[in-house]
């Protein structure tokens, strides 16, 4: 059951990755170092091959998350790229050849670095089940031309990785150069300051002065780390050069340990081998330990996931025979979606600001009244204009009444004071109900582009033969009230009822006067 966990970290890291979406955060360890630390061979001893990319400056420029997965009954050894599942590389200079490809492929040839992981799964009876990934090493000064900024790039894209709580950092460093200046450790401790999830691997360690060792620094007297230092000695760049087999650097290796008078004692707890036994034990028990939060998360998402499916339709509905019912669905859908915004039922109802219903009242009442409001009655109207209209009703005959033409000719200008702001009034509801008609588009309604383009188009088109006939409308609403005017409505003064008011204001202002009066006298 142990066994299985890590083969099942891996599918999910599969499907994650062809996704492009790393929403979970899954146990893998990451592996840091400097360019000169020896970090690549270490991975390519615990693989037993040669398959990582070799030269000057940064090699890595790509993450590589590296699956390492043991087949039994069998001496095939071979690997397959998730960019190409139908390949089968059992030429491991063919994976070398492919990485640099690919890295060229996608972070260009300048030696610029990509976040842009490389999926590879190498099937081995030698390996453990290991999910590793090699980032770029860690490097000060551009070399050739390599970004100006290529520390600082190649910093945050370490950090971005061991800085989630379920990586397991693995940080090689090498024994012939100061531990204080170990930038592995350093970026390490800035994630993981009390050392739970760091495992350091101490390199070159054949390579030291004469006399020195590094047994406090393995026995852990020297950084206190919770998973501890493990040494390991690489292939020389002669050995490479010369093809040493690793079967031949493996053993050379264990040799080393176990005679050495420093390492004799631990030599158990040495080597490549202990190493890769090591990490397959810590990323299982970390899987263990990982395993319910990760069930959560991924069963919270796949709510998600199912619930935003839903929203894309109903999976029974695909299918040329299906279209007819599907096309009477969506438009069924849009219909009742506009009518909902109108009513104020829509289940998205904004709060930053008024729409659809709200917003044709708010024109209504507010837009449209205070553009009523703002209208001067007699704004237009001198008291001479209003003689001249007496008199030009009259004729050549005196007159003693108003006579009622007079006022027709008052007051008809006057009302068509109100169809301009009317008009506007119909223009801006034509605008808001077009917002609401281009609003009203469906996750499900947008998966047919050209559907919902040329629905849209006919409802727009609808709305807009219709503002004509509308603005006709109300044109003729208001020339009815300037053809006839009801003297007999209750809101209508007249003669008497304006000169009552008139004396009603006259009485009203003497009675103040002479309260006034009062008060001074």
């Amino acid at each position: 059951m142990m066994n299985d966990l890590i083969p099942l970290v891996n599918k999910l890291q599969d499907v994650f990755s062809t996704i492009g979406s790393d929403t979970v955060d899954l146990p893998q360890i990451i592996v840091v170092g400097s360019q000169s630390s020896g970090k690549s061979s270490v991975l390519e001893n615990i693989v037993q091959r040669d398959f990582l990319p070799r030269g000057n400056g940064i090699v890595t420029r790509r993450p590589l998350v590296l699956q390492l997965i043991n087949i039994q009954n069998t001496e095939e050894e071979y690997g397959e790229f998730l960019h190409a599942p139908d390949q089968k590389f059992t030429d491991f200079g063919e994976i070398r050849r492919e990485i640099e490809t690919e890295t060229a492929r996608v972070a260009g040839q300048n030696k610029g670095i990509s976040r842009s992981p490389i999926n590879l799964k190498i099937y081995s009876p030698n390996v453990l089940n290991l999910t590793l990934v090699d980032l770029p090493g860690l490097t000060k000064i551009p070399i050739g031309d390599q970004p100006t900024d290529i520390e600082k790039q190649t910093r945050s894209l370490i950090y971005e990785y061991i800085s989630k709580p379920n990586s397991i950092i693995l940080a090689v460093s090498p024994a012939n150069v100061d531990l204080v200046n170990s930038e592995s450790l350093k970026l390490a401790k800035q994630v993981d300051p009390e050392g739970k999830r760091t495992i350091g691997v101490l390199t070159k360690l054949d390579l030291m002065d004469a006399g020195t060792n590094a047994l406090e620094i393995l026995t852990g007297r020297v950084v206190p780390l919770k998973l501890g230092f493990i040494g390991v000695v690489n292939r020389s760049q002669q050995d490479i050069v010369g093809n040493k087999p690793m079967v031949e650097a493996l053993k050379a290796e264990a040799e080393f340990f176990k005679h050495h008078p420093a390492y004799k004692n631990i030599a158990s707890r040495c080597g490549t081998p202990f190493l890769a036994k090591t990490l397959n034990n810590i990323l299982m028990n970390h899987i263990r330990e990982r395993l319910p939060d990760m069930k959560t998360r991924i069963n919270s998402l796949i709510t998600q996931t199912s619930q935003e499916l839903l929203s894309y339709g109903d999976p029974t509905l695909e299918g040329k025979s299906n279209r007819g019912a599907l096309v009477l669905k969506l438009l069924t859908k849009f219909a009742n979606d506009f009518v909902s915004s109108i009513d104020g039922t829509a289940s998205d109802i904004s709060t930053k600001e008024l729409c659809g219903g709200a917003r044709i009242y708010y024109i209504f009442n507010n837009v449209f009244g205070a553009a009523l409001d703002s209208i001067a009655p007699c704004g237009n109207l001198t008291t001479q204009d209003i003689r001249t209209a007496i008199r030009n009703s009259t004729g050549p005959r005196p007159f003693l009444f108003v006579p009622e033409i007079a006022f027709d000719l008052l007051v008809k200008p006057q009302i068509r004071l109100l169809e301009p702001p009317s008009l506007r009034c119909v223009e801006l509801v034509y605008e808001e109900l077009l917002k609401i008609c281009h609003g009203c588009g469906s996750p499900e309604l947008s998966r047919y582009p050209r559907l919902q383009a040329r629905l849209l188009e006919v409802v727009s088109d609808l709305l807009r033969e219709q503002q004509g006939p509308t603005s006709s409308y109300v044109e003729s609403l208001i020339s009815i009230q300037r053809a006839y005017i009801n003297t007999n409505h209750p809101d209508f003064i007249g003669g008497g009822g304006a000169i009552s008011d008139l004396v009603k204001k006259n009485e009203k202002k003497r009675r103040e006067f002479e309260k006034l009066n009062r008060r001074v006298g």
